[in-house]
């Protein structure tokens, strides 16, 4: 019997960009299936009681950037902790992620994820802009100007829809959010329960 974790991200987090590489690889050490869910952060946001960060009081903003520091200090990963352009909305990532996922597979959309991540936090570049997306794609040997046309279509924007529902009806409130075996778990910093659970898991197979 098969393993799975659904994955519910979105694009332009830090948390994201900070836990996805070792979450990808977790879930392939332990052979669990990664069930690949860009979902819309601002109407995960509006239905349990988050604030977008610009509307959030200043006592969590300055606290957000200290462990911001704190974490890349301790993962060896750089970045910029108020890089160019951001905040910025995921919104066209995550369809672009979704279209790669539909046409190539979840492996691919991963890396594509991957990819978008370092590009905000760590080159500063604007995750929101089609050109920028569509180089993004190339650059994973992908043909980006068709996959962002498609990503424009009725069944990317079903798909999105699709995974904030699923989302709002597993109490998904921030992002990473991982559901293993009906167990929440929220952020990048609670990815070594998530090991734990993996390899109990894995182990009675």
């Amino acid at each position: 019997m098969s393993l799975t974790c659904e994955y519910f991200l979105a694009t332009q987090s830090p948390y994201v960009y900070m836990g996805h590489a070792r979450f990808v690889e977790l879930a392939r050490h332990y052979g669990v299936q990664i069930q690949l869910k860009p979902m819309d952060l601002g109407r995960v946001f509006s239905g349990s009681g988050g604030l977008p960060l610009a509307k959030r009081a200043p006592q969590r903003q300055a606290y957000r950037l200290v462990e911001l520091a704190r974490w890349s200090k301790y993962l060896g990963l750089p970045l910029n902790l108020e890089p160019k352009f951001f905040p910025v909305s995921g919104d066209p990532a995550a369809k672009l992620v979704i279209a790669t996922q539909l046409a190539h597979g979840t492996d691919k959309a991963l890396e594509l994820v991957g990819a978008v991540s370092n590009a905000l936090w760590v080159d500063e570049r604007n995750i929101a802009d089609d050109a920028t997306l569509q180089a993004l794609a190339d650059s994973l040997s992908l043909d980006g100007k068709s996959l962002l046309a498609a990503s424009h279509g009725a069944s990317v924007q079903a798909a999105y829809d699709a995974n904030t529902d699923d989302a709002a009806a597993a109490g998904v409130y921030g992002a990473p959010w991982f559901v293993f075996e009906g167990q929440p778990y929220w952020g990048q910093d609670r990815l070594d329960f998530l090991e734990r659970a993996f390899a109990e898991a894995s182990a009675k197979r």
